[in-house]
């Protein structure tokens, strides 16, 4: 199958032939067809397999085609998670969009409205945004969602997990119910099945891989490792394997940070990203690591879905996700579009049970592997040291010098002696003490 079979534009076809892309993924073989169709469609799909084209190439299509004017009003809405996953796709939208004569902007918080609202004053025909900004601008009248003709949903799952469920009701509300909803999710849940029934009408379904799993391409593989040991051990993955790119997860902003100042003593060029972190420092320490100016990127969940890094080679779990299915988007920025990667978790002993609920959840064991030095289990490594420390006092008793030591019998003899002159000296104060009351009397 060939992109020219998809029935895509010239212009299209000439931005994909551009990106050097030339067979289409599985999930845009079968979704770019149905949405060129103008039905709704349900799609699941692991992440890193080509969802974001697969739902803006056909996009760009239908808009540029359309026989209504472009006015000022957009008629397409993507919804995404994250700051970061709402840019990648707005840079979607303009590389494969060259030439059509589309505008598209990208609206998310943690930066300045202003600029956004001259923008959208602009007229659009596309808008990619996060679902709290897109709410404040709407409240404010300065987006106007009443010629949607298009609603995408990227990274549906995730949006649930991050408790936009009740935005994304109250933004639909604010779009016509004539419309084509396309709702794309890397994993497929209860929770979604839900969602979908509510927005979707009669939609078909996609899916090109079990539900919750990894792509193939990933290799993956466990550590166990004591707590304390964890950031001597990526220093040495990092330094050993000379590694240019490495993703490293933490759960905690916090861990984050201190990882990172460890990783730059280490000598170790080092960025961290998360939530704390204003929208400008986010977007340079992501450029700075595309660019390979940065060799370890640290990252917190909410950075998880958004960050896509061409042939990223190695995603490092510093610390286990408390949801099992953030594994899957993690390792999935790895492995992407065909090429291979590598998923290292290293796994403290607290950490067993997560470490679990992943296998359930993927119907899998990851394979254990070892470094010398760092296989000990936190159990090991306080009982190895508490053996290291008994030892050290036991050595510490004994007696510096190095002389041989005498025989019991003259110890016994010396100590006779000693117990004698004691008595002696004894029975000397006693008879002094008499002499002196003699005196006194």
């Amino acid at each position: 199958m060939s992109f020219e079979k998809l029935g895509l534009s010239s212009e299209l076809l000439t931005s994909i032939k551009f990106q050097g892309y030339v067979t289409p993924t599985p999930i845009q073989e079968k979704a770019i067809p149905v949405v060129l169709s103008g039905k709704d469609i349900l799609a699941g799909a692991q992440t890193g397999t080509g969802k974001t084209a697969a739902f803006t190439l056909p996009l760009l299509q239908l808009l540029s085609t359309s026989d209504k004017p472009g006015g000022q009003k957009p008629k397409a809405l993507i919804l995404a998670p994250t700051r970061e996953l709402a840019a990648q796709v707005g840079e979607s939208v303009e590389t494969y969009g060259k030439g059509l004569h589309i505008r598209s902007t990208v609206i998310f918080g943690g930066v300045g409205v202003s600029p956004q609202v001259q923008r959208l004053k602009k007229g659009m025909d596309i808008v990619v945004g996060t679902p709290g900004r897109l709410l404040d601008l709407a409240g404010q009248k300065a987006l106007d969602l009443s010629k949607i003709e298009y609603l995408i949903l990227d990274e549906a799952d995730r949006m649930l997990d991050m408790g936009f469920i009740h935005d994304i009701r109250k933004i639909i509300k604010l779009v016509p119910r004539q419309r084509q909803t396309l709702f794309f999710s890397a994993t497929y849940s209860k929770e979604i099945k839900e969602l979908s029934d509510t927005i979707l009408n009669k939609p078909v379904q996609v899916e090109v891989a079990r539900q919750n799993t990894a792509a193939e391409t990933v290799d993956q593989c466990v550590y166990k490792v004591a707590k304390n040991r964890k950031k001597n051990l990526v220093a040495k993955l990092i330094k050993d394997g000379d590694w240019s790119q490495v993703l490293v997860f933490t759960k905690t902003k916090h861990g984050a940070n201190r990882l990172a100042q460890q990783l730059e003593k280490d000598g170790i060029t080092t960025a961290a990203i998360h939530g704390n972190k204003s929208q400008s420092a986010r977007t340079k320490a992501l450029a700075n690591f595309k660019s390979n100016k940065v060799q370890a990127l640290i990252a917190t969940d909410i950075a998880a879905r958004g960050l896509d890094i061409d042939r990223l080679p190695h995603v490092i779990n510093y610390e286990l996700p408390m949801v099992a299915e953030d594994y899957v988007h993690r390792i999935g920025r790895t492995g992407r579009a065909g090429c291979s990667g590598e998923a290292i978790s290293l796994v403290a002993d607290e950490e067993g049970k997560l470490l679990k609920a992943i296998e359930r959840l993927m119907k899998k064991e990851i394979p254990v592997k070892q470094v010398k030095g760092y296989s000990q289990s936190e159990k090991e490594q306080a009982h190895n040291e508490s053996v290291q420390k008994s030892t050290a006092r036991k050595q510490g008793s004994k007696p510096k010098n190095n002389s041989p030591r005498k025989s019991s019998k003259t110890n016994n003899n010396n100590q006779s002696q000693k117990d004698e002159s004691g008595d002696g000296t004894a029975k000397k104060s006693k008879k002094r003490y008499a002499w002196w009351r003699k005196k006194k009397k």
